[in-house]
């Protein structure tokens, strides 16, 4: 029993270091500077509802945007040290322009109100896309573990960008690395003692909830205009990825789910913090989704 409980809690160790600890030399990265020079760009007025936004390299006119949110089991994480350096150097480098988004917290915020905070993002960089040289027209969401589940459920749940004014269309799609909060209730029936701690604490008891704030039973038609759907070889989170996927092709949706090397909560941080790295095999999958989409 004691090794059970060691176990799990260096399995939510890792998952909280998905909010950004580098596993190579053990380095954090540091907070990177916004487009201005001059700190993150803010979309509201607590100090969590900021932006960090690198431009495109090779701008030829308006460019595509991609708008990152973190992991960090809907309590955790940070831009500045979650985002992975890969991305920041690899997507402007293709010419597009890259932002990371910051929200608001658990338990100080619900759940309800972190998918509000990544659309106020979208609708803010939207906003600003003449000032940042960005085209409103060409934005793809992408985020990992929580952020993955933030993401999805912002483009399957017209709600969320209505409230801003926005229909689903207002991104091109959406890029999910290694969720496991696809189906809240699935994933509490089946999560160990102190990762089901995490869930309980950001979905709550009540099994509405847990269904409204679920991407897989909100997935019947509308949803943003594709997905791409990306896990490593961990159960739950293969699982639920299947499981999205499923949904989303029976409302007519368009669906690429891949499957990646990497086993357990290693190969969850890693698809994050190796993602953009040329030599990582989901790279290249990516890349190639996001030129269709642009």
């Amino acid at each position: 029993m004691a090794k059970h409980w060691i176990g799990a809690a260096v399995i939510l160790s890792l998952a909280m270091a998905a909010c950004g600890e580098q596993m190579a030399g053990g380095r954090v990265e540091a907070a990177p500077a916004s487009a201005s020079g001059a700190g993150p760009l803010s979309y509201g007025d607590d100090p969590l509802q900021a932006v960090d936004f690198w431009p495109a390299r090779t701008a030829k006119g308006r460019t595509p945007l991609i708008i990152f949110v973190h992991g960090g089991g809907w309590r955790a994480g940070d831009k500045g040290n979650a985002t992975g350096a890969a991305k920041i150097a690899h997507y402007p480098a293709l010419g597009y322009a890259f932002a990371s988004v910051n929200y608001r917290l658990s338990p100080a915020a619900t759940v309800e109100q972190q998918a509000q905070d990544v659309a106020a993002a979208i609708a803010f960089l939207r906003g600003r896309a003449a000032d940042l040289g960005v085209d409103p027209a060409r934005i793809v969401l992408m985020g990992h573990s929580a952020g993955a589940h933030l993401v999805a459920l912002v483009g399957a749940d017209p709600r969320y960008l209505a409230a801003h004014g926005m229909k689903l269309d207002a991104v091109r799609g959406v890029i999910a690395l290694d969720g496991a909060g696809y189906d809240v209730a699935r994933q509490l029936d089946l999560a160990g003692p102190v990762l089901k701690r995490t869930y309980q604490q950001a979905f709550g008891a009540d099994p509405a909830r847990h269904k409204a704030l679920s991407p897989t039973f909100q997935a019947g038609a509308p949803n943003a205009p594709s997905f791409l759907i990306l896990h490593v070889d961990r159960a739950d989170g293969r699982q639920q990825s299947q499981e999205l996927a499923a949904a989303l092709r029976k409302a007519g949706t368009p669906v690429a789910l891949h499957a990646l090397a990497g086993k357990g909560m290693r190969g969850h941080l890693q698809i994050n913090r190796l993602m953009g790295d040329p030599d990582y095999p989901g790279t290249p999958i990516v890349d190639a989704w996001l030129a269709r989409r642009f």
